[in-house]
């Protein structure tokens, strides 16, 4: 009996623990916005940087907050694989 509630509280920890990783990786992340990136890319499918002095203009027009939580998320390794030269623009920028 003890081993099974054991197996239970095991599997139990293990569903919650999967459930909060997923939860944290949904996708919530600033650099997935479209509507937030757009004016940094110079095409529709955001490929393309807008050079310097574009991107910087298009950074002082984001609010501080959305800076901030972009910058954070330029600092999460897995987030900053698939947006490395983005992140590099926006560190040299304002981080």
């Amino acid at each position: 009996m003890k081993l099974k509630l054991l197996a239970l509280n095991a599997m139990a920890l293990t569903m919650l623990t999967g459930a909060a990783i997923a939860g944290s990786s949904s996708g919530t992340s600033a650099l997935d916005d479209p509507a937030k990136m757009a004016p940094f890319f110079t095409d529709a499918g955001m490929k393309t940087l807008r050079g310097e002095a574009d991107f910087k203009k298009a950074w002082m027009a984001m609010k501080p907050d959305e800076r901030t939580a972009v910058l954070k998320d330029c600092g999460d390794t897995t987030l900053n694989k698939s947006h490395a030269e983005f992140c590099a623009m926006a560190k040299k920028t304002g981080g």
